[in-house]
């Protein structure tokens, strides 16, 4: 470890002191944000939801209260992950304080967004997470990594657009009929046109087009390997992990509004953009060198089948849920113990890595737990989500969208083992000592592990019927 360091740029010992409390307080804020989530799950009895508050303009609800738990889960382990490496990078010690500032804005307007009842103000906060996330993106150590910031930059408000031009379709198709469209998730169903026209199909469209952009669906997924890769670790956790979930629940809620109208056609749109991800993600997993971009692959690979398993509805709906919440906690765990890799390491090339686990014996075994469950093995929450969703394949009768899963997750699995198994159990061409790892990094990341084992072998009772109740609203049995 000491080689890594006399190789960081020396900054101004008084600079990095003065921002070191960042850290602690980062930590403090995530975990009194999990405390808080947890207590009201806790103590919030379901027959209580929804509630609303601030006028109607948030909601808690169980789609809120499960991806509240979800993102404050996974914000704690990134804080504890930022905390811990200060000591061992005087750049990120360096750039703490504002990193650690930018980080609680993009979680406050996450948690806000999670908690939005309004479609419009959901929109502008995840504008404005994008916003946050920009600068956080900027400071990794890539080439050029403020030309890929305004790349995502560009991306994100392109996709945002595309969902605000159906917003704006959909009232157009209002005030054809003679009515006006209240954007309030829990009042959009009853005031939507009865009959569904040309103008509401192509709102409902674009909307869900736009979103699926900022989930990385192709054909706009571009920005997403790109960012990954060239963002520090902890944003591109970030990023996958949490800003990811608010995309989803605002699709969520899409859906939930719709619920009962005719939106057989947005599922076909669902279905190729998800077939279309899983094949590009394929492909480019075959062709990837790069363990980061590896993993970036792997989450368009996962937007494919959250998109799927969304387009064939009820049957999946539940299956959607499990493989959402477990993927979150997997792109956390990978991301997390890659940003490891790279301190020690310094680059994110395969090919330059081998035989980790005898440098690295705890990073390692994560590296490819992250990985199995990636995969879909069990006994985590991520194989049990692939059979439920591919059970409400085959239950739908869509056996070409089976088919095409079943062999893109092949080429996925095989194309992801011959780069990682050699990376972690080679033999390297020179020796490296052992690197001492303390618990504080990998208390997090256990966390991860212990959370996809139960979403897996025994989820306890009161989070699976928050998943029912979630999957319920969006038409699931």
């Amino acid at each position: 470890m000491s080689t890594s360091l006399a190789t960081m740029p020396d900054v101004d010992s008084g600079q990095s002191a003065r921002g070191l409390w960042a850290g602690p307080a980062l930590v403090t804020v995530a975990l009194a944000a999990l405390v808080a989530s947890a207590t009201v799950f806790t103590r919030m009895p379901p027959a209580e939801m929804p509630l609303y508050f601030a006028q109607r303009y948030f909601v808690l609800d169980a789609t809120s209260m499960l991806f509240l738990l979800v993102i404050n889960g996974v914000f704690l382990g990134i804080s504890v992950y930022m905390s811990s490496r200060v000591a061992s990078s005087r750049v990120l010690a360096h750039h703490l304080l504002p990193r650690a500032g930018l980080t609680l804005a993009f979680m406050l307007a996450m948690n806000l967004g999670v908690l939005a009842n309004h479609l419009l103000l959901q929109w502008a906060l995840i504008e404005l997470t994008t916003v946050c996330a920009a600068p956080l993106v900027a400071q990794g150590d890539a080439l050029q990594p403020r030309r890929v910031a305004w790349q995502y930059l560009l991306y994100s408000s392109v996709s945002l657009a595309l969902t605000f031009l159906g917003i704006l379709c959909l009232t157009r198709a209002a005030q054809l009929q003679g009515g006006v469209i209240d954007f309030e998730f829990s009042e959009m169903a009853r005031t939507l046109p009865p009959t569904t026209d040309g103008w509401q199909r192509l709102g409902l469209a674009l909307m869900l087009f736009g979103l699926g952009s900022k989930l990385g669906l192709a054909p706009l997924y571009s920005w997403l390997p790109a960012t990954y890769e060239a963002a520090p670790t902890s944003t591109s956790a970030l990023l996958a992990a949490v800003q990811f979930n608010v995309s989803i629940v605002a699709v969520l809620r899409v859906l939930q509004a719709f619920r009962g109208h005719d939106i057989g056609f947005v599922l076909h749109e669902l279905l190729i953009m998800g077939c279309l991800s899983l094949t590009v993600a394929a492909v480019q997993v075959m062709a990837a060198r790069n363990y980061k971009r590896l993993i970036a692959y792997a989450c368009v690979s996962s937007s494919g089948v959250i998109a799927i398993g969304l387009s064939v509805g009820k049957a999946a709906a539940y299956g959607v849920l499990l493989y959402v919440v477990s993927a979150a906690f997997v792109k956390a765990l990978l991301f997390l113990t890659a940003g490891r890799l790279r301190a020690v390491y310094r680059t994110n090339e395969t090919g330059a890595l081998a035989g980790v686990v005898r440098v690295l014996p705890f990073s390692g075994a994560l590296f490819a737990v992250g990985t199995f469950a990636l995969l879909g093995f069990p006994p985590f929450g991520s194989f049990m989500a692939e059979m439920l969703i591919l059970s409400g394949i085959v239950q739908a009768g869509n056996l070409i969208a089976f088919t095409l899963m079943c062999t893109m997750l092949t080429i996925i699995f095989v194309a992801t083992g011959r780069s990682v198994f050699p990376m972690l159990w080679g033999t390297p061409e020179q020796h490296r000592p052992p690197v001492r790892e303390t618990w504080v990094t990998a208390l997090p990341k256990l966390g991860f592990v212990l959370a996809l084992v139960l979403l897996g072998v025994y989820t306890p009772a009161p989070i699976s019927a928050l998943l029912v109740e979630v999957a319920r609203s969006i038409g699931g049995p």
